[in-house]
């Protein structure tokens, strides 16, 4: 991953937490909503304390593998598993 600087914010809903992302590789950057809900906050052993760092951990995951510019504008944490079936709990 070259260069890249992440920007994270979370907010809590009802349904669990939306996380807006903005990836910045210093050219150019990209936006995403990256929504989590309660059952897979559980589901991958974080808690609001470990919040972003899941999501960093989840974009870190994401742009190993394709370019910013390439990553879904909005999305659940657990799709990353239908396109990527090796991100998953640990």
């Amino acid at each position: 991953m070259p260069d890249t600087d992440l920007h994270i914010d979370c907010r809590a809903s009802d349904e669990g937490w939306l996380c807006g992302v903005t990836v910045s590789d210093g050219t150019s950057y990209t936006e995403h909503l990256l929504t989590i809900s309660h059952a897979e906050l559980r589901r991958y052993n974080a808690d609001s304390t470990s919040l972003v760092t899941l999501v960093s951990e989840a974009f870190t995951f994401l742009l190993e593998r394709e370019p910013k510019e390439s990553i879904l504008r909005e999305f659940a944490i657990s799709d990353i598993e239908r396109y990527f079936p090796e991100f998953g709990p640990s």
